[in-house]
């Protein structure tokens, strides 16, 4: 067994973001290529978005922190901290309306 500060991960991945230049920040807390389940803490400055892409598989994202907009093909959702937020199976964007950071999970 193995146990994650979710919490600590998003303060890191927050302070992280806040000094790149991309001003966002990602870390991979379980799994990766070699599993079926992949969880991401990505942390975003406010005004930060990422573009439109793919929806990688079923997926869903919980907002540890912050208010974040999720951008679909029909409709726009918005998650404050503790919200979750489940991925359309569609192409979508996110932007951070304040300082935030998420946890994705992905089964692919």
């Amino acid at each position: 067994m193995e146990k994650f500060s979710l919490d600590a991960m998003a303060r890191e991945q927050l302070e992280r973001a806040r000094s790149l230049s991309a001003r966002r920040s990602a870390t991979t807390v379980y799994g990766g290529h070699e599993h079926r389940l992949r969880q991401t803490v990505i942390a975003l400055s406010a005004g930060t978005s990422m573009a439109e892409h793919e929806n990688p598989g079923e997926a869903t994202m919980l907002v540890l922190r912050g208010r974040v907009r999720l951008h679909g093909p029909q409709a726009v959702w918005e998650g404050r901290s503790g919200d979750l937020l489940v991925m359309p199976q569609a192409r979508h964007g996110l932007e951070a309306v304040e300082d935030s950071a998420v946890l994705l999970t992905v089964a692919k």
